[in-house]
């Protein structure tokens, strides 16, 4: 930085090393840690999932990011018969967003998809409420309703089917409910990842890191080595 620049004490915000690291996800782990310590908003794993139709249009929501490994992979859970769902069955891509607005730092990840192992979404599954379960079952996501009234007698009828009373919804009983074989977890496999830093004067910082993915033989990926670039704001 010049000294006129370094000076003058204008330049605020956080930053990355000026070395940038081989690999983003030491950083980007620290990051989302952090939010969820600090647990500054409802939701602090929420992230924005952006998908594609087999025609290009984009679709956006909100989804909460349930495991980040160090591999370099998100896990999000979804009912696979959704709108995402269906565009991931026809484009098995996305793009993620992470919006750590509290800390002014922002992550961006765009990678392919590949659907969980069965094992860790039953798992998953089995730690939700029981209203969240019975919901999971009862909702055809993203299909048309006619009603309010109409889903709320497909969630009487998902909870007749399955020997669900008001107690078992209050938690006052225990109740087991299996995962419906439509809906379960995915992994968005980072292919690049693009870590930015808010700062003064719009004077953020900001770089992205890339690598090439090789599926392998148990349904994931073998990363090859990152590139590191620093990128203007």
């Amino acid at each position: 930085m010049s000294d006129s620049v370094e000076s003058s004490g204008w330049i605020e915000g956080d930053t990355l090393p000026e070395d940038l690291p081989e690999s983003p996800l030491a950083i980007l782990g620290a990051w989302f840690e952090e939010a969820q310590r600090a647990k500054l908003t409802r939701n602090p794993n929420a992230i924005t999932l952006a998908t594609a139709d087999d025609s290009g249009n984009p679709s956006a929501r909100i989804v909460l990011c349930k495991h980040l490994d160090e591999l370099g992979y998100l896990v999000f859970y979804t009912n696979r018969e959704s709108r995402k769902g269906r565009e991931l069955a026809q484009r098995p891509r996305a793009a993620a967003v992470f919006h750590l607005d509290a800390s002014e730092r922002q992550i961006r990840v765009v990678g392919p998809i590949v659907q969980s192992p069965d094992a860790e979404s039953d798992a998953y599954f089995a730690t939700r409420s029981v209203v969240s379960r019975i919901g999971a079952w009862a909702s055809k996501q993203s299909q048309p309703i006619g009603s309010r009234d109409e889903l709320l007698e497909q969630v009487g009828e998902a909870m007749a089917d399955h020997g669900v009373g008001a107690r078992s919804l209050l938690g006052d009983e225990e109740v087991s409910l299996p995962r419906p074989p439509y809906w379960g977890g995915y992994r968005l496999w980072f292919e690049r990842v693009e870590l930015w830093c808010g700062g003064s004067g719009r004077v953020h910082d900001r770089a992205e890191w890339a690598r090439d993915l090789t599926p392998d033989s148990a349904g994931g990926f073998k990363p090859r080595p990152w590139a590191a670039t620093r990128l203007q704001p």
